[in-house]
């Protein structure tokens, strides 16, 4: 008979090479500085990935051989210090032997009575802890924010229709429901407005001030105006950390509007919730525990590998409503492995769910909340330091307030658009550094997000000297004149 398990003829073969698999991924990151951050891909390589799907068996040193020749060197480099271009974690070798070992275990942490989802329900009473929620407070991993995001929509309308908008959806007798945001939230809200089948028209994007921050007034007058032209207010999403400044919203006043208004407050704490494990930072993150859910992602400034992210509901009960779906094949039982409910499955879409909780739950034991916390100040100092050097440099432009870690700013020169494209291009084909552009007040701007543990002063300094070089290289010698 044909051999039909997977498992390998020869253990020790698959030991020794499995070790050797290993050792080179901890030497990629050991020797991470001596790699460009990003490479582009040739098209010699790029054909390989069209090829039909495989019929027969290739030997895994082969396959792992391709693997550092073809995909390990074109990745989009986010472990390298050099990376400054989008809020992603630069990841850990605990974090990575910790989905190894995940892996191995393989379990499905939809439910039933296993350890594994007694390991998410620690992080759970963690996040309770961290962010002041109740005991009652419950909380699930998902794959990012802006599933959580949407999530927490979902959540927000149940507990204002009850069970029945699940059965019957939004009706017309329920009213045109209307969500507030930030002119500057990030476009998951929008997405999760529409996947939610309100309609975007139902999203109120409300202007921002100098720093950025939701203009409390602005919203409370956006809110009046729809409650007298007869739509229902009942969802305020307010930003822990906007995508292009990381700007954080007055969540204190947000949170006595939303209490006045019997709104449901949600924060989009993507990257700036986790800013809780600092002592410096918290403080202005104030009243984010009087939110009614918290979505936030550990796979940013907590460092843990992609993906984990988490939605934390101060309100089990109404969590619970918004997912647990009862089915035969799911049926509860008071013993035996189909014990332990409620199940994670209970509390979000997922039933087949991998084992997240594990590298997050590792992360934490392993350096403890206070070396996070010091790993997240690093960021923000590091954002002040290359903020002073811009503002000492009178090539460059600082273009937006340094609220935490993201700092936006140009090169100054006639087509100062065009010009700053241009750097960022050329920083990234360099290898040096790959910062992203944004838009800031019309202009854009050069936007460099230090969220990598790796990243240094060496690095930030790197990084202004290429794009100052790259910007002499592309702009006018007439453009110049009178610039010291």
């Amino acid at each position: 008979m044909t051999r039909a398990s997977l498992d390998p003829d020869n253990w020790d073969a698959l030991r020794a090479q499995g070790h050797r698999m290993l050792d080179d991924m901890i030497d990629y990151l050991e020797q991470i500085r001596e790699r460009p951050v990003w490479q582009a891909i040739p098209a010699d390589k790029r054909v390989l990935f069209e090829q039909a799907l495989p019929s027969q068996p290739t030997d895994l040193a082969a396959v792992h051989a391709s693997f550092m020749a073809d995909i390990l060197p074109y990745a989009v480099g986010n472990a390298h210090p050099g990376f400054m271009g989008w809020v992603h974690g630069g990841g850990t070798a605990v974090g990575m032997l910790a989905e190894m070992l995940a892996g191995g275990l393989n379990a499905n942490v939809g439910g039933r009575d296993q350890m594994p989802v007694e390991v998410e329900r620690q992080v759970v009473r963690w996040m309770r802890e961290l962010f002041q929620f109740p005991a009652s407070a419950s909380g699930v991993f998902v794959t990012g924010t802006s599933i959580a995001n949407f999530m927490a929509v979902l959540v927000a309308r149940v507990a204002l229709l009850g069970s029945s908008a699940r059965g019957q959806g939004v009706r017309v007798s329920d009213g045109e429901l209307t969500v507030y945001t930030s002119a500057a939230a990030h476009g998951s809200i929008a997405q999760a407005v529409e996947m939610a089948g309100l309609g975007r028209a139902s999203l109120r994007k409300i202007g921002v001030d100098g720093r950025q921050q939701i203009d409390v007034a602005a919203l409370a007058a956006a809110i009046g105006a729809d409650r007298a032209a007869g739509r229902r207010p009942f969802l305020l999403v307010a930003s822990a950390g906007t995508v292009d400044v990381g700007a954080i919203d007055d969540l204190r006043a947000l949170a006595a509007l939303a209490q006045r208004e019997s709104l449901w407050l949600h924060v989009d704490g993507a990257y700036g919730a986790m800013g809780m494990l600092s002592p410096h930072i918290a403080p202005r993150l104030a009243g984010i525990e009087l939110a009614d859910s918290i979505a936030f992602d550990f796979h940013k400034w907590g460092q843990v590998p992609y993906d984990a992210g988490f939605l934390l509901v101060r309100d089990g009960a109404q969590h619970q409503a918004a997912f647990a779906s009862p089915a035969a094949y799911l049926a509860r039982e008071t013993r035996g492995l189909a014990g332990g409910s409620p199940w994670p499955c209970d509390f979000g879409p997922d039933l087949s769910r991998g084992f997240r909780a594990l590298k997050t739950w590792m992360t934490f034991k392993v350096y403890g909340s206070e070396r996070l916390g010091r790993s997240i100040d690093q960021s923000c100092r590091l954002a002040q330091y290359l903020g002073a050097a811009i503002e000492a440099h009178a090539a460059l432009e600082l273009m937006a307030p340094i609220s935490l870690n993201i700092v936006c700013f140009r090169y100054r020169c006639g087509q100062a658009d065009s010009i700053n494209r241009q750097i960022v291009a050329d920083l990234h084909e360099s290898g040096i550094a790959a910062p992203s552009t944004t838009t800031i007040a019309g202009a854009l701007v050069i936007r460099a997000a230090l969220v990598n543990h790796r990243t240094s002063e060496h690095d930030i300094d790197r990084m202004l000297v290429a794009v100052v070089a790259a910007g002499a290289r592309r702009c006018a010698p007439p453009d110049h004149q009178g610039i010291a």
